[in-house]
């Protein structure tokens, strides 16, 4: 009788607790330092904040990096649970759940100081070449106006070189990110390179969902809690001030 009982009371244990491998999930990010980079502690800022964040929320997890492409495919497919870095788009909620930001991107525009180009709207970029990230997404305007002439690379260190060596006249990418590349390996190249004025955007930076996991809506709405509450016990200051930010 009383092993009865302890294999009935196992049973039962198995029935309401969902094994630990269930639980994990599988993250991914392109390198994009200091928000993503296993080179980093922490794997960069961004990945620090999702992963304290769903641990919060009772999510263990696992960290995959690869191209930005690559990411995207895989988040859709189903490959990887949450895409950690993704802004927001509309033909992105058709195969993931997007959370509430948790962080704010300022995109901006970088040329060389020698250049005399002044951006006020979209129309004053016509004239010239524009390095952008493979994939990204920056503004629905700037994103669909044909007259704009992008030049696709794989990231803004590549796009830097170029705009240094004359091959573009603009790069686009987050400040942080740029200051941070214009501070170690582009450091030879900083003094020749300026911001523009006016940013192109302020983008929320997001969690994106798959919606091949079945819990995909629960994952992002539990999510957001576990923010909300860090950001109210101070505990996602302290992660900012680790990674100088």
């Amino acid at each position: 009788m009383v092993l009865l009982r302890a294999g009935l009371l196992c049973l039962l244990l198995l029935q309401v607790m969902p094994a630990k491998a269930e639980q994990q999930l599988h993250l991914v990010a392109n390198t994009w330092p200091p928000f993503n980079d296993i080179s980093l502690p922490y794997n960069g800022v961004a990945t620090d904040i999702v992963v304290s964040a769903l641990a919060r929320a009772g999510y263990a997890t696992r960290y995959s990096e690869v191209p930005w492409a690559r990411a995207i495919q895989g988040v859709e497919r189903g490959i990887y649970d949450v895409l950690i870095n993704a802004w927001y788009s509309q033909p992105r909620t058709a195969f993931g759940d997007f959370s509430k930001p948790y962080m704010v991107n300022r995109v901006q525009f970088v040329k060389r100081r020698d250049a005399a180009i002044n951006y006020q709207r979209l129309s004053d970029l016509y004239p010239y070449r524009i390095a952008t990230i493979r994939g990204y997404t920056y503004t629905p305007a700037f994103d669909n106006d044909p007259q704009i002439n992008r030049v696709e690379v794989v990231s803004f260190a590549i796009a830097a070189r170029m705009l240094h060596a004359g091959r573009v006249e603009l790069a686009v990418e987050d400040e942080i990110v740029v200051r941070y590349h214009l501070n170690r390996s582009l450091a030879d190249i900083k003094e020749d390179l300026q911001f523009l004025s006016r940013p192109l955007s302020e983008n929320g930076l997001h969690i994106l969902v798959s919606l091949k996991h079945p819990q995909h809506r629960q994952i992002a709405q539990q999510f957001d809690e576990a923010i909300a509450a860090m950001k109210r016990d101070g505990s996602y200051e302290r992660i900012l001030k680790r990674h100088g930010l």
